[in-house]
C-alpha cells in the first residue's frame, strides 16, 4: 500500500544513520525530475581516523567518493541525498532490507524483508536461498508455482553473473514474456541493486498485454515496466534494449528473439530455448551423412540430437555476428528438462572464420531458422 513519501524517506534517513547499516543504494528518477547524480551508494567503513560513512556518487561519467564523520556531517550528507529526486532507495541493515519505490503520483511503496543470512548455510539449506525470496509480496501479485519461481530465480542468477558489473542504467526487453514472471522479477532484482532500469515485455496476445499492464499499475511500476502486444520479430520496441531476455520461447520463436537481439545490437542476450522442432523436421526429411545414421535412426535419439545441433548452430551464428557465447545449464534438470541457456555478450573482437559452421550445415544438409532470419533478405 502506498504511503506518504516524506514518511518513507524519514524511515530511510533513520536507517542510513543507524549503526546497523551495511549498504544502501539510491538510483532511478521520479516522474518529470532528474537527480544531479545517476546513482549513490552508502556503506560504513573504518579508517585510521575512525568510523565513517562512505558515500560514492556517480554522475554517469565517473564515481566520486567521500567519507563523512558520524553525527552532523553524516546527517547533512544524508539529507542532501534524500532531497534528490531518486526513484528508488534500497537499504540493507544487519536486521532487515527495505526498498522504497516512488510512484508516478509521488507516493512511496515500501517493501521490507528480513536480512539475508551472513553465515554459511548448511548443505541442505542451500537450495532455499534465492535472489528474490519466494515469499516476496511480488509473487502474491504475479503468481507462479514453486517450479516457476525456481526457474525465474535461476535465470536471475545467470543474469547477475552475465551483466557484471551492473551499469547505472539498463534497458531490458523480455521477448515472449507470457505472464511476465521473469519481466517483473528482473525489474525487481535490478532496481533493488540500484540500477535505473526500464523493462519492456513483449507478447503476441493483447489480453496478456492488458493483464500485465494492470499488474504493473498495481505494483506501482507502470512507468518503468511496460508491455506491448506483437510478435517477437515485429513488436514495436524503442529505444533498442541493452539486454534481451527470452525464457522458453517455443521452437523458432527463440531464433526470432536471437535475431532481433542481434539487429538491435544488444550488449547482452540470455535465451533459454524450448522445443526444437525445426531442425528435427529437417533431419527426418533426409538421410544422415556417413558415418552417423545410427545417431538419428531412433526417433528419441534424433530428437535429442536435433536439440544439440540446433543450439550448437545458434551459438555459432551468434559468434559470427560478434558475440562471445556460452551454452550452460541455468537450473537442474529435475526442475525443467529445458534447462540450457545461451548466454551471449557483444564484443569488439573480429568474428571467427565461418568454416566450421559452414562444414556442419553442409554435412547435415540443414538450414537453421536463425541463419534465414539474419540474412539481409530475411
Amino acid at each position: 500500500m502506498a504511503r506518504p513519501l516524506d514518511d518513507a524517506l524519514a524511515e530511510v534517513r533513520a536507517l542510513l544513520l543507524d549503526p546497523s547499516l551495511t549498504r544502501a543504494v539510491a538510483a532511478g528518477r521520479r516522474r518529470g525530475q532528474a537527480p544531479s547524480v545517476v546513482r549513490a551508494e552508502l556503506r560504513p567503513v573504518t579508517l585510521k581516523g575512525g568510523s565513517r560513512l562512505q558515500i560514492v556518487t556517480n554522475d554517469g561519467a565517473r564515481p566520486y567518493t567521500r567519507n563523512v564523520a558520524p553525527g552532523p556531517e553524516a546527517g547533512a550528507a544524508v539529507d542532501a541525498l534524500l532531497a534528490e529526486p531518486f526513484g528508488n532507495w534500497h537499504v540493507e541493515t544487519t536486521a532487515a532490507t527495505v526498498q522504497v519505490r516512488v510512484t508516478k503520483k509521488g507516493e512511496a511503496l515500501v517493501h521490507r524483508a528480513a536480512a539475508a543470512r551472513t553465515t554459511a548455510p548448511a548443505a541442505h539449506d542451500r537450495e532455499k536461498e534465492y535472489l528474490l525470496d519466494p515469499g516476496d509480496p511480488l509473487f502474491d501479485e504475479i503468481g507462479g508455482n514453486a517450479a516457476k519461481r525456481r526457474q525465474v530465480d535461476a535465470f536471475l542468477r545467470a543474469l547477475a553473473a552475465s551483466v557484471t558489473p551492473l551499469p547505472p542504467k539498463l534497458r531490458v526487453v523480455d521477448l515472449g514474456c507470457g505472464n511476465a514472471y521473469l519481466t517483473f522479477a528482473a525489474y525487481r532484482y535490478l532496481a533493488g541493486q540500484g540500477v535505473d532500469v526500464e523493462v519492456v515485455g513483449v507478447d503476441v496476445r493483447e489480453d496478456q498485454r492488458r493483464r500485465n499492464t494492470e499488474l504493473a499499475e498495481r505494483l506501482g511500476c507502470a512507468d518503468r515496466v511496460r508491455f506491448v502486444a506483437g510478435t517477437i520479430a515485429e513488436a514495436p520496441v524503442d529505444p533498442p534494449p541493452d539486454l534481451v531476455l527470452a525464457l522458453h520461447a517455443c521452437d523458432t520463436a527463440t531464433d526470432e528473439a536471437l535475431a532481433r537481439a542481434v539487429r538491435w545490437g544488444a550488449q547482452w542476450v540470455l535465451a533459454a530455448p524450448c522445443c526444437h522442432h525445426d531442425i528435427a523436421a529437417q533431419l527426418r526429411g533426409r538421410p544422415a551423412p556417413d558415418p552417423y545414421p545410427l545417431l538419428v535412426r531412433q526417433g528419441i535419439l534424433r530428437e535429442r540430437f536435433a536439440d544439440v545441433l540446433t543450439d550448437a548452430l545458434r551459438a555459432a551464428l551468434l559468434r559470427l555476428h560478434g558475440y562471445r557465447v556460452e551454452v550452460v545449464e541455468f537450473i537442474d534438470s529435475r526442475h525443467t528438462p529445458r534447462n540450457l541457456l545461451l548466454r551471449a555478450r557483444r564484443t569488439d573482437s573480429p568474428p571467427p572464420s565461418p568454416a566450421e559452421y559452414d562444414q556442419l550445415v553442409d554435412q547435415w544438409g540443414v538450414t537453421p531458422a536463425l541463419a534465414k532470419l539474419l540474412t539481409p533478405s530475411a
